[in-house]
């Protein structure tokens, strides 16, 4: 086995796969959508302008490198994480209309 196999994460079975990348979107979607409550909150307080740059480009990379490490598993592992994403989505959405009832 060389040092190519060894990182290819197609490679993988899709039972392991999929949970994970289904789990990781969960969590890359949560944090990037509250990074964005962070942001709107400093916009709206009128905070820190680079703390606001910074929380959006932190939030953008982090996304970017979620799904560039789920494209390595393939296809169907990025639509899986995708979802992962919008169910946190969903989530926050839900959180946040509750607690504003």
């Amino acid at each position: 086995m060389d040092e190519r196999t060894m990182i290819d994460l197609s490679a993988l079975p899709l039972p392991v796969i999929l949970p994970v990348c289904f789990l990781g979107g969960l969590v890359l979607g949560y944090v990037y959508f509250r990074a964005l409550r962070e942001t709107a909150d400093l916009i709206v307080s009128r905070g820190a302008p680079l703390l606001g740059l910074a929380l959006t480009l932190g939030r953008l990379a982090l996304l970017c490198a979620g799904f560039y490490l789920a494209v390595l598993a393939g296809g169907l592992a990025l639509l899986t994480a995708l979802a992962g994403v919008l169910g946190a989505k969903t989530l926050m959405l839900r959180q946040a209309r509750g607690a504003g009832t």
